[in-house]
């Protein structure tokens, strides 16, 4: 029997990040030049965890959970992990955040927007209690349908974390690079091959 084809695939950011990170912006272009037939789906995130989750989760509620995927770098690798956890799909994970309440509770405060200075919010105590509920919710995730790219020469996260988070994942694991996995587009053949061999 045929497997079912991809159709719908969401990208989520990380934080203090948006939909024009380089990135992001890599695979819309792949998607529009190669795979224009795919709903492409990538949102501004709030900065609230919880806030984000749910707007997430109702963006895609129709979405049909055999045939999408989901992508996301740093934070939003995390909050990508909750999505698998709940639909059940792929999911391709950027240096994905492993501990976020514990990492970001180091950047309480206001923030500007990376892409956009002009953009300002403020990351409190609230929000880190609200990642520490989504990690709870996520722990039991079966890791074995994701694809994590890590970089060892990431400056934010820990390699190994990143590593031990997923055991069951095929983990594509750099020697160098950084945060940003600035040779991206080096990978984007393999993160569709991933993709689209549902």
């Amino acid at each position: 029997m045929p497997q079912p084809t991809l159709t719908h695939l969401l990208y989520l950011h990380g934080f203090r990040s948006s939909p024009q990170s380089t990135k992001a912006r890599l695979m819309a272009a792949r998607v529009q030049a190669q795979h224009p037939e795919l709903v492409w789906w990538c949102p501004q995130l709030p900065p609230s965890p919880r806030q984000a989750m749910d707007e997430v989760l109702a963006g895609i509620a129709d979405w049909p959970r055999e045939r999408m995927a989901v992508v996301g770098s740093s934070l939003g690798g995390f909050y990508a992990t909750c999505v698998a956890r709940q639909t059940g799909c792929k999911a391709v994970l950027l240096n994905p955040a492993v501990h976020p309440a514990r990492d970001l509770s180091r950047h309480l405060g206001e923030h500007s927007g990376w892409h956009d200075p002009a953009q300002r919010f403020v990351f409190t105590p609230g929000h880190v209690a609200e990642l520490r509920t989504l990690e709870h919710e996520a722990a039991a995730v079966d890791t074995a349908n994701m694809f994590a790219i890590v970089a060892k020469g990431d400056e934010v996260l820990d390699w190994r974390e990143m590593c031990a988070r997923y055991p069951e994942a095929r983990i594509r694991l750099l020697e160098g690079s950084d945060h940003a996995i600035s040779e991206f587009p080096q990978y984007l053949d393999e993160v569709f091959e991933f993709l689209l061999n549902v």
